[in-house]
């Protein structure tokens, strides 16, 4: 419905957002790689299989696109699967949401903090999605779950600072970052009710909302206010 251009929030801590751009910089090597050769299943190899979390799989992925193999334990891929994506657009879809939106929770956090924040929100948006889907055989990959969280602590940061977006893929607007957000959130509980969602994992989704949510609390320095506090109406 909305693709975020860029927000009119600068940093207010930090001089520049070094691990949201060095998150980035990871999630495009490792595509960059998926595209050198390696296969679906390898691909595959390192997201997140909810019938195998909680057992004691070690799945088998090669080191040089076949030229032998290495484990990869079950509980690793609770890490690996985020840095994977499926195709291009996946992965320019998740980066672009993690550049506009990833700079002002790292600010509001500092840098080693919002890294731990980011890999614990990717971590529980893959085990809420197993919990939810315990059945299922098709590997988690992407960086939606992570990515959700940033989402939810920066609608929590940042309601009211105005947002650059295309409308529907085409039209500029400039919103607030209340309405964009929280439309991408609608989505996200409308999809997890419906019947047939196809192969995306809104329940990932869900659970790195949940956990972002959470986080912000916690995690955010200390007089950091929430939702704009003392801050000017856009």
């Amino acid at each position: 419905m909305f693709i975020p251009l860029r927000d009119d929030n600068s940093l207010k801590s930090i001089p520049f957002q070094y691990v949201t751009v060095s998150l980035i910089a990871v999630n495009v090597l490792v595509f960059l790689l998926e595209m050198s050769g390696m296969s679906e299943a390898a691909v595959a190899s390192f997201g997140v299989t909810p019938r195998d979390l909680f057992g004691t799989t070690v799945v088998l992925a090669p080191t040089s696109f076949g030229d032998g193999e290495h484990g990869v334990s079950t509980g690793a891929t609770l890490l690996t699967y985020m840095f994977f994506h499926a195709d291009l657009f996946h992965l320019v879809g998740n980066m672009l949401f993690l550049w506009v939106f990833g700079d002002n929770v790292e600010d509001a956090m500092g840098h080693i903090r919002f890294l731990i924040f980011y890999l614990a929100c990717g971590v529980f948006a893959a085990l809420f999605h197993s919990w939810m889907v315990p059945d299922s055989d098709l590997p988690l990959i992407g960086a939606s779950g992570a990515v959700a969280g940033v989402i939810a602590a920066y609608l929590m940061l940042h309601p009211r600072v105005n947002v650059w977006v295309l409308a529907f893929k085409v039209i500029p607007l400039r919103i607030t970052a209340g309405l964009v957000l929280g439309l991408w959130i609608l989505v996200q509980v409308v999809m997890v009710s419906m019947p047939d969602v196809g192969p995306v994992a809104w329940w990932a989704h869900i659970g790195g909302l949940i956990a972002g949510a959470v986080l912000i609390l916690f995690m955010r320095r200390p007089g950091v206010p929430l939702f704009d506090r003392g801050a000017q109406p856009a």
